[in-house]
C-alpha cells in the first residue's frame, strides 16, 4: 500500500476509534454473548480499516466501521460454529464402560442435535440469545444476568420463557 494510501488510513482509523469506539463496542455486544469476543472483533474492525485504500472516500466512517463489524462478526459466528467440539465426558466414559451397550447412533445423534440447538439459538434475538446463554451456558442466576445484560430480573425470566418457547418450535421444525 502506498505511503499517502497508508497515511489516510490511519488518519481514519484514529478519528473512527476516537470519535465511534463505544459505538462499535455495543453494536458488537449485541451480536456476541462475551465482552471479550467483542473486544477481540474490535481490534479486528479497526485492522481492516487500517488496511482500507482509498480511505478518503469514506464520507461516513461509523457506516463503513459498522459494515466491516458486520462482516467481522459473520466470519467469527461461522468460524465459531465450525470449531464447536461437544465433548460429554460422562457420556464418553459411560460408553467406554459398556461399549457393547452403545448405541451406534448415539454420538451422531447428539451431535446432529447440538448443530440444530446452535442453529435455533443464532435465530434467536440477541437479547433472548444472550439470557439464555447466561442462565443456560454460564449458570448465571437470573439477579446475576440481570445484571450482566442491563435488564431487569422480571425481563430475564420473560425471556427465557419466550427463548425457550422459540427454541421449542425451532427444534421441532427442524
Amino acid at each position: 500500500m502506498p505511503k499517502e494510501n497508508a497515511t489516510a488510513a490511519a488518519r481514519l482509523a484514529k478519528t473512527a476509534f476516537r470519535n465511534h469506539a463505544m459505538d462499535l463496542q455495543r453494536f458488537l455486544i449485541r451480536r456476541v454473548s462475551h465482552a471479550q469476543d467483542a473486544d477481540d472483533l474490535a481490534q479486528e474492525v479497526f485492522a481492516r480499516l487500517l488496511r482500507v485504500r482509498d480511505a478518503d472516500l469514506i464520507r461516513t466512517p461509523l457506516a463503513y466501521l459498522l459494515g466491516i463489524a458486520t462482516h467481522v462478526v459473520r466470519e467469527f459466528r461461522q468460524r465459531r460454529h465450525n470449531e464447536r467440539i461437544v465433548y460429554d465426558s460422562d457420556v464418553a466414559e459411560a460408553m467406554c464402560e459398556h461399549v457393547d451397550q452403545a448405541a451406534p447412533g448415539g454420538v451422531e445423534e447428539r451431535l446432529e442435535l447440538q448443530d440444530r440447538l446452535d442453529r435455533a439459538l443464532m435465530e434467536l434475538a440477541p437479547t433472548h440469545q444472550l439470557v439464555v446463554l447466561l442462565v443456560k451456558r454460564d449458570g448465571f442466576s437470573y439477579a446475576e444476568a440481570a445484571k450482566a445484560a442491563g435488564l431487569s430480573v422480571h425481563t430475564i425470566e420473560k425471556y427465557l420463557v419466550e427463548a425457550r418457547a422459540q427454541l421449542r418450535i425451532k427444534l421441532e421444525e427442524s
